[in-house]
């Protein structure tokens, strides 16, 4: 096929997430972890721009110096399998405008890489039926089908297989960016090696995720106190698996929103008991994002939590004008913060192709 116009652009939203609880669970032998979260989509985006034209191959380019330009990228490979099952023909440029952080627990790379297939889709005027995007999505990362749902999602395995749940209403939301990155992987391998600590009655937190600048390790009676107060893996999963069976049976019954409640049925969730493993493995090594907890908490969210593995911190709000107040006073504590509102599933699909 020829090409003899100029190629054409599609822009795409790329929405973040936030993990409202996460559980880790046992290692499996692939290597990675059985997990148990909540997914929630909310409105803070990176743009992505899919152009095709003429020639082959695939080019990545981006704003920002960080994020790979090569094959490692995910939009790289998401597109490079999307085109072989499509047989597309051309050059598939994507710009990757970031405004997310990079190692931001937000799932931006792999919102970027849902974006960058749907964008592909458009300007190849072809589309992969639903499973096929959720299996090509899933080979590429755990995060990524959820963006194939959007709204609240429920993640389990590897946090890939995903199941969407009631769509609750949006609700106000402030996002905490402190300048840390967190490495995934590395959080895992803490876990682990707490986990492990744990069992055998030793407990050195704080070894290792950046070990020049953390603190002194606990003595005798606070490991003492973490071998009794730290649950095992089964025992986490089950906790948060009960919390969110009796908040679905609340919200699958006849009233799943309460009406005449003044109570955002969002916070019921939250207040399930739920909470995030990860912050018990970042937070020492990074105290700051245990400050931005408190910041948050402090400036009036109703529930405060770390997203994935971090850095990013989130507060939930009980209104637009409560986030914002709350933002200003973040900020003159020298906080780096944003509101924004968590996305139903239909505005999340009304949004993702930009005006």
């Amino acid at each position: 096929m020829a090409y003899n116009h100029l190629p054409m652009t599609v822009t795409v939203r790329s929405f973040a997430k936030i993990n409202l609880g996460l559980r880790i669970g046992a290692a499996r032998e692939d290597g990675f972890h059985e997990l148990l979260t909540v997914y929630q989509t909310i409105g803070l985006h990176d743009l992505i721009h899919v152009s095709l034209g003429g020639g082959s191959g695939i080019e990545i380019c981006c704003n920002d110096p960080r994020v790979p330009p090569n094959k490692s990228n995910t939009c790289y490979r998401i597109v490079e399998r999307a085109m072989r099952v499509l047989k597309g023909k051309g050059r598939v440029v994507i710009e990757i405008e970031k405004r997310l952080p990079v190692q931001g627990g937000m799932g931006g790379a792999s919102s970027n890489a849902v974006a960058a297939l749907l964008g592909l889709e458009r300007v190849l005027k072809q589309s992969l039926p639903a499973e096929e995007r959720l299996r090509i999505a899933a080979e590429v990362g755990s995060d990524l089908p959820l963006f194939l749902i959007g709204g609240t999602v429920l993640g389990v395995g590897r946090g890939e297989k995903v199941y969407p749940l009631v769509d609750l209403p949006a609700m106000a939301c402030v996002v905490v960016t402190p300048e840390v990155g967190v490495s995934t992987p590395k959080a895992f391998a803490e876990w682990d090696r707490i986990q492990g600590a744990t069992a055998a009655g030793k407990v050195d937190r704080g070894a290792g995720l950046r070990p020049a600048s953390l603190g002194q390790r606990p003595g005798p009676t606070q490991a003492r106190s973490a071998k009794l107060t730290v649950s095992g893996t089964s025992d986490r999963m089950s906790e948060l698996g009960r919390g969110l069976s009796a908040w679905l049976s609340e919200s699958y019954s006849g009233a799943p929103f309460r009406r005449g409640r003044a109570e955002n049925p969002l916070l019921e969730l939250v207040r399930a008991g739920i909470k995030n493993d990860f912050e018990e493995v970042v937070f020492p090594e990074y105290p700051e994002l245990s400050e931005g907890k408190c910041a948050l908490a402090c400036a009036g969210a109703k529930y405060a939590s770390l997203s994935g593995s971090g850095s990013t911190l989130y507060g939930l709000f009980a209104s637009k004008e409560a986030a914002r107040a709350a933002v200003t006073k973040l900020r003159r504590q020298g906080w780096a913060a944003r509101a924004t509102m968590t996305l139903t599933r239909r505005a999340y699909w009304r949004g993702i192709f930009a005006g």
